[in-house]
């Protein structure tokens, strides 16, 4: 197996074949688009699990986006981005958060400002984001 790809713009792709258990960090935007089982943290830099992504795993990064399915938390010290064909299943905290219609989420939702002290906490119990545009809360 060949390892993981960098594209002309500096993003590290794991493709739709691979399969990575363990802990995966690196030092530039990451994109995942195949089976994590572990932890991920892109060293501060933007993660996006692509639509055919499938991680079991925690993940620290500046910003993450996702598409396809992540069993874990998030840890966003910037944002979260979860797209329409989103499914998380863990606890997400961040500084900003953007939900499409049709994401689904399970867990709770931590967003603050600067400040730890002031912060907004939201369960999500199974619920699935509809019957409103995209929101953004900062």
């Amino acid at each position: 197996m060949e390892a993981p790809k960098q594209d002309t713009a500096g993003m590290i792709l794991i493709g739709k074949s691979f399969v990575i258990k363990g802990q995966v960090s690196c030092d530039g935007d990451l994109y995942i688009d195949g089976q994590v089982e572990g932890s991920v943290d892109p060293k501060g830099n933007r993660l996006t699990i692509g639509p055919d992504g499938r991680l079991k795993a925690n993940v620290t990064a500046r910003a993450v986006v996702v598409q396809g399915k992540l069993e874990g938390n998030i840890q966003a010290s910037e944002r979260v981005d979860l797209k329409q064909s989103a499914v998380v299943v863990g606890d997400i905290v961040t500084q900003r958060i953007s939900i499409e219609n049709g994401a689904c989420i399970k867990g709770r939702i931590e967003v603050h400002g600067g400040e730890p002290s002031k912060h907004t906490s939201t369960s999500a119990a199974a619920s699935s984001v509809a019957a409103a545009p995209a929101a953004v809360y900062s």
